[in-house]
């Protein structure tokens, strides 16, 4: 566990080939990066909210902020801005993103209206931007099965994760149904994280755990937490059986935090599942 007091942890990317943890304080604008071999953590602050990431390569990110994409070269520092999405619509912002295998950048959008008005774009690597998907209250929770076959997304206050048939080549997505509905719950899916035998990890935001389903939505276990809210997870670790998971204190008043005295850090979980690798961005020049 890293104190790490986030506000509003998020957005966790396991780097495989450095072994290192990158994720974000969205309200304290930080990108944070955990490096597994000296157990330092460090992180950089920017000027407006930092809402996720995505991995380039060695030296560089995608990095989402309020309303646009970025890409940050870490030895510098350097922001280079790559596409803005929505800032014209104030009561938007960016949220959860991840890429596909393709190297295809999918962004979910949030908002604060009380009729879904919110999206899911795909940015491709040769900067097209497509909306995937709409009427969404937060996108959230996004991820592939290991075949490539079924997409996944979160729709936090709707309180349900849906499934989709999803073309790899193509990078559409079609017949949206519901596969987990936690609707009878007091909790809300957050992000979501997919294992190598087709299982789905959900972080539960005021649930008090992790739960992990089958690929037909069936819950299989709680990962139980000491914090209210998990906000999402990953995997990580040499070997990818290590579930790496963020958390929020925002919202909480002070006898919560008392009784989740660790809102806002960051776990480390060991399983026995492999986990599928994060895949990255492929830029083009």
């Amino acid at each position: 566990m890293l104190h790490a007091r986030a506000r509003l942890g998020e957005g966790p990317i396991w780097d495989d080939q450095q072994q290192r943890l990158f994720w974000v304080d969205i309200y304290n604008h930080r990108l944070h990066k955990f490096d597994l071999a000296t157990h330092q953590d460090t992180f950089w602050e920017f000027e407006d909210l930092v809402t996720g990431l995505a991995l380039i390569d060695a030296e560089n990110l995608v990095l989402a902020q309020r309303d646009g994409l970025s890409q940050l070269h870490l030895p510098t520092q350097r922001l280079t801005f790559l596409i803005d999405l929505e800032s014209d619509q104030p009561d938007n912002r960016l949220n959860d993103l991840k890429c596909d295998r393709r190297g295809r950048l999918w962004v979910g959008l949030m908002n604060n209206h009380e009729e879904p008005k919110a999206k899911l774009y795909r940015y491709d690597p040769d900067g097209s931007l497509r909306v995937m998907e709409t009427e969404l209250s937060i996108s959230n929770g996004l991820g592939w099965s290991p075949d490539d076959t079924t997409f996944y997304l979160t729709d936090s206050p709707a309180q349900k994760i849906y499934a989709y048939d999803f073309d790899l080549d193509s990078g559409q997505i079609h017949d949206r149904r519901v596969l987990i509905d936690l609707t009878s719950e007091s909790f809300f899916p957050d992000g979501l994280t997919i294992d190598a035998e087709g299982c789905i990890w959900s972080a539960m935001w005021d649930g008090w755990c992790v739960i992990r389903f089958d690929a037909q939505g069936k819950e299989l276990m709680r990962v139980p937490m000491p914090v209210q809210r998990p906000t999402s997870c990953t995997f990580g670790g040499p070997d990818l059986k290590e579930l790496w998971i963020t958390s929020a204190a925002v919202g909480l008043n002070q006898s919560e935090i008392q009784k989740g005295f660790y809102a806002g850090d960051l776990f480390c979980v060991g399983t026995d599942v492999v986990g599928s690798p994060n895949h990255t961005f492929n830029l083009m020049d």
